[in-house]
């Protein structure tokens, strides 16, 4: 069973419906799933902003945190990804608290999917050679899934 690091733009999509729900709930059944600890308040903070805007009630809101505090993620410490994230974050110019999800995948050697589109680009475009194509969007992986044969990095193209 293939390994990945999540973050909670994928995870709040196993209890709202929205753009690539189907894709993520994919891959909650066929992966082994890791997120830094930060995951917890990230998606607890998604929730409470999602009460705000009027895209969930209270009460809905409650169930879906009750759900999710549920949910099968290996959660790891955040503290020792510090350093990493804080390099990974001023390189990218990109907030760290979405480096430490990448941090972690790079520690844990395995791959990281987010459908923040935002910080694939910025991976995508980044001269670093350790990222190497180790981020993917939600979209890949529901694509790679779905093809037979050997799985390949996506292409990636350089803007």
């Amino acid at each position: 069973m293939n390994a990945f690091v999540i973050d909670a733009s994928v995870v709040i999509k196993w209890v709202v419906e929205e753009e690539g729900t189907a894709e993520a709930l994919a891959l909650r059944r066929q992966a082994r799933l890791i997120a830094p600890d930060l995951l917890v308040a990230e998606c607890a903070n998604i929730l409470w902003k999602k009460v705000r805007r009027s895209e969930l009630s209270a009460e809905e809101a409650r169930l879906a945190a009750r759900l999710l505090q549920a949910a099968e993620i290996e959660l790891r410490p955040s503290r020792s990804l510090l350093e990493e994230a804080t390099h990974l974050a001023i390189d990218l110019d990109h907030p760290a608290y979405d480096c430490l999800y990448l941090a972690l995948a790079m520690s844990e050697d395995c791959r990281f999917v987010t459908a923040d589109a935002r910080l694939v680009r910025k991976l995508e475009q980044s001269s670093e050679a350790s990222f190497g194509g180790r981020a993917l969007s939600l979209m890949e992986i529901a694509l790679a899934e779905a093809k037979p044969g050997p799985r390949r990095p996506p292409n990636r193209r350089r803007t």
